[in-house]
């Protein structure tokens, strides 16, 4: 017999009432008006996107990551076990409450992520945090927002994949950086968008059968190759 979900707790935000449901020690639920928004059980994607990116990058000394959205911390705990002792994870989340959670009932599910010594919790919109960075202030940008960049936030003022957001985004991060964006669903025109904000595009699918989630990760243009050179005359 499937055990019922319990609610643990409840908190109203501008997109609907946020709650946190379980139904087992590892079996957790977060949902949005009414919505399911994640789940403890379906998370590949979450992870892909951490290790992909971090891979993207390459090995660094003390890489500077900004990460916009928590969730139940496994982007963060993908990305953590992917990254060196010096490196510093800035996580930016719009609800206090789920750093909460973070630290509370979900800690186990990550390993009490959020309490490592190289990560800092801000509770902000992402978008005001990337727009207040100095240049060059980050060599890895996650953005694992709701949705993500959907078909229905493709319109040029969206605070976080219009044109502008992206050229700002871009201004944040350092030479040789990238920025990774998860997306429920691709949107087929968005690396045209981002190639238009002056990034080079590779699109991965992160699902196995079913929906598959896309991750988007977008760095400095490649340059132009080279034809073989002439000898000299």
């Amino acid at each position: 017999m499937t055990r019922p979900w319990a609610s643990l707790a409840k908190v109203a935000t501008r997109e609907g009432e946020l709650e946190l449901r379980q139904r087992g020690p590892d079996d957790f639920l977060i949902l949005i008006g009414g919505r399911v928004l994640m789940t403890s059980k379906a998370r590949r994607s979450e992870e892909v996107l951490a290790t992909v990116a971090c891979a993207a990058l390459g090995p660094r000394d003390a890489p500077r990551m900004l990460i916009g959205g928590l969730g139940m911390g496994y982007t963060l705990r993908a990305a953590l076990d992917a990254l060196p002792p010096r490196a510093t994870v800035t996580v930016v989340e719009l609800t206090r409450e789920v750093e909460d959670w973070c630290r509370g009932p979900l800690a186990p599910l990550t390993a009490g992520a959020v309490t490592d010594p190289r990560v800092k919790v801000v509770i902000a919109d992402v978008a005001r945090v990337i727009t207040s960075a100095r240049p060059g202030a980050y060599d890895l940008i996650l953005l694992d927002l709701y949705e993500g960049a959907y078909p229905a936030q493709q319109r040029g003022d969206d605070p976080h994949f219009g044109r502008a957001a992206l050229l700002r985004t871009r201004a944040a991060l350092a030479k040789g950086g990238l920025l990774a964006i998860w997306a429920e669903d691709p949107a087929p025109s968005f690396p045209d968008r981002l190639a238009a904000a002056g990034f080079s595009v590779t699109v991965h699918r992160a699902g196995r059968g079913g929906r598959q989630h896309v991750i988007y990760l977008a760095g400095d243009p490649k340059p132009p190759a080279r034809g073989p050179r002439r000898p000299r005359q």
